[in-house]
């Protein structure tokens, strides 16, 4: 139970998770909250021990099913990435608004759906072609959304820097910087 560690808006927490198992099968997890510091951690130990036999056997079904077990990391991966892909654009559709045209909306709209139904099935190629085709149709709308994001910030910027220079101050804008004026004072009775 992980109770001290706060929960977080979606791709915003960092847990550092560790996995440690000694010699006796005792496993030894821990979950440490980047952000916060804050730790938790949960022993494992098992009922009763395997015998070499059972722990022989277990190790030769790890084995064979390798590659079974690597396709399926893949499938779940290219699953994340497309659902971070569908999330972020509709973030992105959200924050633009009506900015967007209306043929452009409807292509993106059709790819997230095209994409939400890949992930339906168990074919990574499909997901990840599907994911690929929703970034080429959402490129437009990213990029109108990074011009307005640098507009606005670009323009406050500028004028930062135009106030900064009337006051006479150099090294340009920055944030915290307070403009003074100072006197410097000669002690000559050293």
């Amino acid at each position: 139970d992980l109770s001290d560690i706060p929960p977080a808006p979606r791709g915003v927490p960092q847990v550092e998770v560790k996995f440690d198992i000694d010699a006796n099968g005792i496993i030894n997890v821990s979950a440490r909250d980047k952000a916060t510091g804050k730790q938790q951690s949960v022993v494992i130990k098992a009922s009763s021990g395997l015998s070499k036999d059972e722990i022989d056997r277990m190790v030769k079904d790890a084995e064979a099913h390798a590659e079974e077990d690597r396709r399926f990391h893949e499938l779940i991966s290219a699953r994340n990435h497309a659902d971070t892909m569908i999330h972020a654009t509709r973030k992105s559709m959200a924050q633009i608004g009506d900015k967007i045209e209306g043929g452009e909306k409807e292509r993106i709209e059709s790819a997230i759906r095209d994409l939400e139904e890949a992930m339906k099935g168990e074919d990574k190629d499909r997901i990840e072609s599907r994911t690929k085709a929703l970034g080429e149709a959402s490129a437009k709308m990213a990029e109108r959304l990074y011009a307005q994001s640098g507009a606005q910030g670009g323009a406050g910027e500028t004028g930062a820097g135009e106030a900064h220079h009337e006051t006479g101050g150099g090294g340009g804008a920055k944030d915290d910087v307070v403009d003074a004026e100072f006197e410097e004072v000669k002690d000559d009775k050293k």
